[in-house]
């Protein structure tokens, strides 16, 4: 899963646990809130049954006690008891306008909604008299519905269905609403992505958002554009140096065989051909990095046995560029066993050779350099180790996380870091890795992990 389909996929969680908190926060309302306000009118504000026990026969007359009077009096309401017959024997605060007798037809209708406007509650008492109290009209509001079973079992089936229906339907036009996004901002993203790592892709110009399309293909050329002109840049530059340098390469080392002059001027034209020979060398890794990173540079991959890759490393070095104070020790983990690899072996001759110049040149007082080659489970690989004056902590950092740094030195002590730079690119294209490490007690070692042929695994 690439980023843009974890980034949707995380809007949709949080879709739908907004939607879960939602539903949440709905029923809490409802418990929490309609539930008790429902029963607001209910006898727990005024509970009739608990005001008719403060009412009682004494010595053959009925009376309220002061309980019952405050409740009355806290309420604005009024109360009467009617016996069986419907005539009231007790009553308190009763308006003037009400009858004192009732018949059970009006008993059962204003028990049920009101009496003339006032709103009553009744409680039948254990002696079988009913005690009614009456408040202000406006103050309740009472309401009978009745329902037949299998219409109450259709409703709530259908208020489910309801629920149901219209909950899916918010999913549906959610996820379609999101993957209509995603549809058009994946191809945007994603020419983004590539070009943060320095691709260029051609979007489609059309919909709703073709103007940012737009002008991620019109960043897309320009870069291409730079990339080419720097690219053909560097191609002339290197090109038009290669003939006046060969030319100083070629007096210089006549010169510097020339035994009819002076030791002074052969030693000064020995320094012109090796600085001469790093310049070549700086050129030809300046070229080649280009390309490797423009792509320019086309591997030629084939089956390789990295023992004699190594070996050629070693000899090229020893025949050519390895001087005094400088010692050269090539190692095989397992000897007399081939190391076989996929690979471009140009290349990777070329990498080994920078690793061990890189070593030469930051410790021009000289240093013993090793080069190891080995296999382990699952990948193969180099080391490269010299003994000399090591690398600076914070750069050595640098360069574990793939950062590229100007020099393997401190400012002012060495030159430019190309040569490393171009170890990086080599690796990457072979699909391998690689590590930096103080080497004990002092000096540098460079790993190199690359993936073993499948054959041999």
């Amino acid at each position: 899963m690439n980023a843009v389909q974890r980034f949707f996929r995380r809007y949709i969680f949080s879709t739908v646990g907004i939607m879960i908190l939602f539903l949440v926060v709905n029923i809490a309302l409802f418990f929490g809130i309609l539930i008790p306000g429902s029963m607001i009118g209910s006898d727990v504000s005024f509970s009739v049954r608990d005001f008719s026990d403060h009412v009682v026969l004494q010595d053959g007359n009925w009376a309220a006690d002061d309980t019952a009077l405050s409740m009355l009096q806290e309420n604005s309401a009024w109360a009467m008891l009617l016996n069986k017959d419907g005539d009231v024997v007790w009553q308190q605060d009763l308006p003037e306008n009400l009858p004192r007798s009732y018949t059970s037809a009006e008993v059962a209708s204003f028990s049920r909604w009101y009496l003339e406007d006032y709103p009553v509650k009744v409680w039948v008492r254990d002696d079988g008299d009913l005690m009614v109290v009456g408040f202000r009209p406006r103050t309740l509001v009472k309401f009978y519905y009745a329902l037949e079973w299998p219409y109450l079992g259709f409703l709530l089936s259908g208020g489910i269905a309801f629920f149901c229906i219209n909950l899916f339907l918010i999913v549906f036009l959610i996820l379609r609403n999101t993957r209509k996004v995603e549809r058009a901002m994946t191809p945007i993203l994603q020419g983004i992505h590539d070009l943060s790592h320095g691709k260029a892709t051609h979007l489609n110009e059309q919909g709703e958002l073709a103007e940012i399309n737009a002008g991620l293909n019109r960043a897309a050329a320009y870069m291409n554009q730079k990339d080419n002109t720097r690219a053909e840049w560097i191609r002339g530059v290197s090109h038009d140096i290669r003939t006046p340098l060969s030319m100083v390469l070629g007096y210089a080392s006549e010169l510097e065989d020339n035994s009819a002059l002076p030791p002074q001027v052969r030693d000064q034209a020995g320094i012109i051909r090796r600085e001469s020979e790093k310049m070549k060398r700086l050129i030809d890794d300046l070229n080649l990095t280009t390309k490797l990173e423009y792509a320019l540079q086309p591997l030629h991959p084939s089956n390789i046995d990295l023992v004699e890759i190594g070996r050629k490393a070693v000899s090229e070095i020893l025949n050519n560029s390895l001087t005094q104070g400088y010692e050269m020790e090539f190692t095989e983990i397992h000897p007399g066993q081939p190391v076989l690899c996929t690979g471009d072996e140009g290349l990777l001759l070329r990498m080994l050779d920078n690793l061990i110049h890189n070593s030469m040149v930051h410790n021009p007082k000289g240093c013993k350099i090793m080069l190891s080659v080995g296999k382990e489970i699952g990948h193969c690989f180099y080391s490269v180790s010299d003994n000399g004056t090591g690398i600076a902590p914070d750069m050595l950092d640098a360069l574990n996380r793939g950062q590229t740094i100007s020099s393997t030195q401190r400012a002012g002590k060495s030159e430019h870091g190309l040569g490393l730079r171009l170890v990086m690119q080599i690796v990457k294209a072979h699909g391998g890795t690689i590590h930096f490490f103080t080497t004990a007690p002092q000096g540098l070692t460079v790993k190199i992990e690359l993936p073993v042929r499948s054959d041999t695994i």
